[in-house]
């Protein structure tokens, strides 16, 4: 059995700066840290942070008055920050720089008068927190039927913002229908589907085309791992979603020549080697590293402290 391995794959620029954030502010501020939201998505990430002090809340009440409160990668709402400053919390904020370029085009275009359609999945994180900045003038839609019957007055200032872990294959129906109803539509300065999630689902195309099954390391509630699997099926192979070797189940190998493997964006790498070394261990014998782009994006970390 052979093993084909993308790259990139794992952790993206942004997800590696809001662990190093946490890890960080425990630093400095010891623990219990409190984290509102699950930092990233990924289960091996959250139960190793709560290992180390972190307490992972929902709610900006849940922190007690005074306290160190992390913001997650994902972006928060204006009022969540109100609230913490209501309640005397230092805020230490680890939303990713591409999650904040979108908060700022929301903002913009809402104080410009513009309606906004916000393509994303209703009931994501990072899709509430950025309708949150425009408030009744965001309309969150999924689907190209959505885009087809989304209604607005003759007249109004349009413009569309996108979740930035969607796929480009999903939202690029959706965009040229909203294009096509509505010409005078206002695109954002540059696509708002991150770097690092365009590129994961290129390379893992590229394994998929020649893997009979693909492996994809990452949570169930991540949107970038989930776009990953669904990359893969796209051009044929089976792909399963799985946060780590213990999930995997031999059947799926039966027959297989073939195996792909790549990570989804918040995926460790201790959880990806754990993958490859049951690999090896059910008889892979040789493996190739297929390199679709490089990544050197590094975010900085903001001051904390």
């Amino acid at each position: 059995m052979k093993v084909l391995l993308a790259n990139p794959k794992g952790f993206c620029a942004g997800v590696r700066r809001a662990v190093e954030i946490v890890n960080k502010a425990l630093e400095i501020y010891g623990s219990p840290l409190y984290v509102k939201h699950e930092i990233v998505h990924n289960k091996f990430v959250v139960e190793q942070l709560k290992e180390k002090g972190v307490v992972f809340v929902d709610k900006i009440e849940d922190v007690p008055e005074g306290k160190v409160v992390v913001f997650s990668a994902h972006g928060s709402a204006p009022e969540e920050y109100e609230k913490a400053k209501e309640r005397n919390l230092t805020v230490v904020d680890a939303t990713c720089p591409l999650v904040t370029k979108v908060h700022l085009e929301a903002r913009r275009y809402t104080r410009e008068g513009y309606c906004i359609i916000l393509i994303g999945h209703k009931g994501h994180i990072e899709v509430l927190g950025t309708a949150a900045e425009g408030k009744d003038n965001v309309y969150i839609i999924e689907t190209e039927e959505e885009a087809k019957e989304i209604k607005f007055d003759d007249g109004k200032k349009l413009a569309y913002l996108t979740q930035t872990t969607l796929s480009v294959e999903e939202t690029k129906n959706i965009i040229a229908i909203l294009k096509k109803r509505f010409p005078e539509i206002t695109a954002p300065p540059s696509s708002d589907i991150c770097f690092s999630t365009t590129n994961r689902q290129m390379a893992v195309k590229e394994i998929a085309e020649k893997s009979q099954v693909v492996l994809v390391v990452g949570s169930k509630s991540s949107s970038n791992s989930n776009r990953l699997r669904e990359a893969a099926e796209s051009v044929g192979a089976r792909a399963y979603l799985i946060d780590g070797a213990d999930e995997i189940e031999e059947s799926w190998l039966a027959g297989v020549e073939t195996v792909g493997v790549t990570a989804g964006a918040s995926a460790p790498d201790i959880s990806i080697g754990g993958v490859v070394d049951f690999l090896k261990d059910v008889g892979a014998s040789e493996f190739e590293e297929v390199v679709s782009v490089e990544e050197k994006i590094h975010f900085p970390l903001p001051k904390i402290g």
